[in-house]
């Protein structure tokens, strides 16, 4: 086994898998919770746009602490390293308090807009509020996350998601449903559960990241001063990102919204499906996650032609892993909706729209990949062009062009949303060829 593949394997299967996990279990939850109607999935749903939004501005911070790190853990710089990985940490700790506040305060105004439905926005209230909670425990195991996975012990982030996962779903049965003596709390169970499983999640997170400081001979240098970027340096890098993750994570807010609006059995349809869409970009997730580190270190300590090649050899294996899921997706689509107790028109919805996203996977795959990889060498500017225009001027206006202009249902409108991944595809590909992402920052 060569360098590259040793490589690839250590930070991709890890985090591969702890999507894969992660997603699996969610399906689960979707399961449970559908045991109490469609008006709890789509206020669950509905919440879970919210939490979207900020899964990628979080995630967006760790984009940048990933670059940061990875490119002066190539150069060797390890002070340099750990001072952005401060920085990084209370920006995210900052923007973690700030949805927790959102999601307790606004919850109800913050449903409003996703549905006219009373019932589901009063379903999904406290939910939301409950989950507000877990916000900073995801922002630092997040950071932490990246930190472990820039010095290769993916495997850590990995082992305190399975476990988080496992006490995830095990309460949400018991919660749920009210098992072992417990309160039937119902959708609010669940959201007590994510809380905890959160709070179980950092613990062994912080147990790992101290026994791989020891394993590294390495210790803790907290600072807030970066010597080799500045601070208008880091905004502009981290700037873009957050922009763009928010507009997508807005967008994606806005089509839900109309996928609620055509009705709730379309929202249900629609809703059905996510987690097993979350399932697919999970398995292969790693890849773009690797291309990031990878990559980052290459550049880091000046090989380009390296770079160049590790990229190109990623984009294949995606291309591979997505056509390979697409055909399983396929097949197995209407054993997956089955699983759920609603009414066969909604499952029938919901086994059609899984069958679209599973034709233009590959492209979203690719995406993925290629966004990791411009990234990595600090050209985030290009990608909030990319997404904003791919989000704002082609898949939303389809969006509500078919819904509320040619009257189309939910297959219709998801349907044609499919242009913009496609037109995010050609421009990355351009621009990877091009090479004017290939720069240091070390």
């Amino acid at each position: 086994m060569n360098e590259f593949t040793k490589s690839l394997c250590k930070i991709a299967i890890p985090v591969t898998v702890q999507c894969m996990l992660q997603s699996s279990f969610s399906i689960v939850d979707q399961l449970m919770i559908g045991q109490l109607g469609k008006e709890a999935v789509s206020a669950v749903g509905l919440c879970g746009n919210f939490s979207l939004i900020y899964s990628v501005v979080m995630g967006a911070v760790g984009s940048v602490a990933g670059i940061l790190i990875a490119q002066f853990l190539g150069a060797k710089d390890d002070k340099e390293a750990w001072r952005s990985f401060t920085v990084s940490g209370l920006v995210g700790i900052i923007i973690s308090a700030f949805f927790m506040l959102a999601a307790f305060g606004w919850s109800s105004k913050i449903l409003g807009l996703y549905t006219n439905d009373k019932l589901i926005i009063k379903e999904g209230t406290t939910y939301l509020r409950v989950i507000g909670l877990a916000f900073i425990l995801m922002g630092i195991n997040t950071i932490i996350s990246t930190w472990l996975r820039c010095r290769e012990h993916a495997s850590i982030p990995l082992v305190a998601s399975f476990l988080s996962v496992i006490v995830n779903t095990l309460l949400n049965y018991i919660l749920i449903f009210g098992k072992f003596g417990f309160q039937s709390y119902e959708i609010n169970g669940a959201a007590y559960a994510t809380v905890i499983s959160q709070f179980v999640n950092l613990l062994i997170i912080l147990l790992g990241f101290i026994v791989s400081l020891k394993k590294d001979k390495d210790y803790i240098q907290l600072s807030l001063h970066l010597e080799k970027v500045s601070f208008s340096d880091y905004m502009i890098m981290i700037t873009p990102i957050l922009v763009s993750e928010f507009l997508w994570s807005l967008g994606q807010n806005v089509e839900s919204a109309v996928y609620g609006h055509l009705s709730t059995e379309s929202l249900a349809a629609y809703t059905v499906t996510c987690p097993i869409q979350g399932l697919f970009c999970g398995a292969l997730s790693g890849l773009s996650a690797a291309a990031g580190v990878m990559i980052g270190k290459r550049l880091g300590a000046k090989d380009f032609d390296g770079a160049f090649k590790d990229a190109k050899k990623i984009m294949w294996v995606g291309l591979v892993g997505s056509v390979i899921g697409d055909i399983m997706l396929i097949s197995l689509s209407g054993t997956y909706v089955s699983l759920y107790q609603m009414e066969s028109s909604i499952l029938n919805l919901g086994r059609i729209v899984l069958i679209v996203f599973s034709l233009y996977a590959p492209f979203k795959v690719e995406n993925m990949i290629l966004g990791g990889i411009i990234k990595s060498g600090g050209d985030t500017m290009t990608i909030m062009i990319i997404d904003i225009i791919g989000t704002w001027i082609i898949g939303i206006p389809l969006c509500l062009f078919a819904a509320y202009v040619l009257k189309w249902q939910i297959v219709g409108v998801y349907t044609l949303l499919t242009v913009e991944e496609v037109f995010r595809l050609l421009t990355s590909l351009v621009i990877f060829q091009r090479k004017n992402w290939i720069k240091t920052l070390a």
